[in-house]
């Protein structure tokens, strides 16, 4: 037990990453926009997620939303940039990478504090989980980098008249799913990083055999 702190809390910051992962992938606001024509977009302001785009509107109201127009993504759209399209799988990717990760961990952590037999995969289990806890980190990294490029170098979108938004806009900035997603990279990184670091504990026997 003693020589697995790091790895208990490599499972706490895989688990609380593992989390900011998911709830960056629901956060529409990764893009925000700023347009000057506020006919249809009343507040001058638009959220470009990775699944939807948003708006307040007096005009245009969506079924479900107050005062909001949101206009979900297909598959099929063309229009939409690789930068999303890499976020919409990578974040899939990353979100089962890491229960993967978090369910090696409780595996290894449950035989250490309970003193479970199968003591030879303790450390495999830790070794494999903080590989997992890593590759999800990693995927994360890449959607969040390339998203946070496209706003600071005010790339455009060719949204279909549908969306009711403008091709570019006057000006654009990083919304909240990029620094939580961030975040998450931070703590799958680390949790990865102690889960690796794990080596099982030399005893008398071991020594003598």
């Amino acid at each position: 037990v003693s020589t697995s702190h790091l790895q208990l809390a490599a499972f706490a910051l895989g688990t609380i990453g593992w989390i900011l992962c998911t709830i960056s992938m629901g956060i529409v606001e990764w893009r925000v926009w700023h347009v000057d024509n506020t006919t249809v977009i009343s507040s001058g302001i638009a959220w470009v997620g990775i699944w939807k785009v948003c708006f307040i509107s007096y005009l245009y109201v969506s079924p479900g939303y107050r005062e909001q127009f949101c206009h979900k993504f297909s598959g099929y759209d063309s229009f939409i940039p690789h930068e999303i399209y890499a976020a919409q799988g990578l974040l899939l990717v990353a979100m089962f990478m890491g229960l993967l990760g978090l369910a090696a961990t409780i595996f290894a952590l449950r035989n250490v504090y309970m003193g479970v037999t199968h003591k030879p995969l303790i450390a495999p289990f830790f070794l494999v989980g903080g590989f997992f806890y890593i590759f999800a980190g990693l995927c994360v990294l890449i959607p969040v980098s390339w998203n946070f490029y496209s706003v600071t170098h005010n790339q455009s979108i060719a949204f279909p008249p549908s969306y009711y938004m403008p091709s570019s806009p006057a000006a654009q900035e990083a919304g909240a799913a990029i620094p939580v997603g961030i975040v998450a990279v931070i703590l799958l990184l680390l949790s990865g990083t102690f889960s690796l670091s794990y080596r099982f504990p030399m005893t008398a026997n071991t020594i003598t055999k």
